[in-house]
């Protein structure tokens, strides 16, 4: 297997294992267009980081990061929706990014690749973040499991029970964006959210438990990655979308089965 080739395979099926378990709280807790907005600011991460001249995923880290503390800060102060919020943010951060860019004359860069990502030309260096930020999630994820699903099912309660409610939710915004700044370089910033969510979704068709719903997300994203990169070897098609039709196709597939009850 050609070195490119195997880098991207590790990277993508990093992201696919943690996406699984962080992508049920995203679809548990309505929190897609949240992801949406994190997205659309990364682009103006890459923008920071060319203008600095420091690694663009480093400030896409801490670009969607901060973001994230913005908009709870913004959501406890505001009298404004949280959609309406959410679209004042992605809209603007992202088109701030692209006039950003626009300035740079003397700086070349591919801007598909940010928007639709390259995951073929992930590099040991991009290999080493995405399974660093990864391991970090997933193990942050595992110790907050069980007062995130607390959260999940019934805020108040938990709130009655003395859990930190405001700092869990926060931490879950920030894992979050912290998934979503690795996966730049997979999917691009425009279809981060796809992966996040579409796995999720179609494990929740069939799992009985949370954490059957986690495990099934998880094992639907790697064989979306699987699937979608042989599609990308052998049918010369872009990688990153190829994975997320591959989990669309996947998606369907979940309504041929008879759903679970219970």
């Amino acid at each position: 297997m050609p070195d490119f080739l195997l880098n991207a395979l590790l990277a993508g099926l990093t992201l696919a294992l943690v996406a699984g378990p962080l992508g049920s709280f995203v679809v548990w807790r309505r929190m897609a267009y949240f992801g949406d907005t994190l997205s659309h600011a990364a682009l103006l991460g890459v923008a920071l980081g060319l203008m600095l001249d420091v690694s663009p995923t480093l400030t896409v880290t801490v670009g969607c990061v901060l973001l994230a503390v913005l908009l709870v800060t913004l959501q406890q102060r505001q009298p404004l929706a949280s959609d309406t919020l959410l679209g004042i943010l992605a809209h603007s951060t992202l088109s701030l990014g692209l006039v950003a860019l626009s300035f740079m004359h003397d700086v070349r860069i591919d801007l598909m690749s940010y928007l639709f990502g390259d995951l073929l030309a992930v590099s040991p260096t991009d290999l080493a973040w995405i399974i660093g930020g990864s391991a970090l999630v997933l193990a942050l994820l595992a110790w907050l499991w069980r007062p995130l699903l607390a959260i999940t099912v019934h805020e108040e309660l938990a709130r009655v029970e003395g859990l930190p409610v405001a700092a869990i939710r926060l931490a879950l915004m920030l894992l979050i964006a912290v998934v979503i700044a690795v996966a730049m370089k997979i999917v691009g910033v425009l279809l981060i959210t796809s992966l996040l969510i579409i796995p999720a979704a179609a494990a929740q068709r069939h799992a009985r438990t949370p954490e059957q719903m986690a495990v099934g997300a998880s094992l639907l994203g790697l064989l979306a990655v699987c699937c979608g990169l042989t599609l990308s070897w052998y049918q010369d098609t872009p990688a990153g979308p190829s994975i997320v039709v591959s989990a669309a196709a996947l998606f369907l597939a979940s309504f041929a089965l008879p759903k679970r009850s219970g």
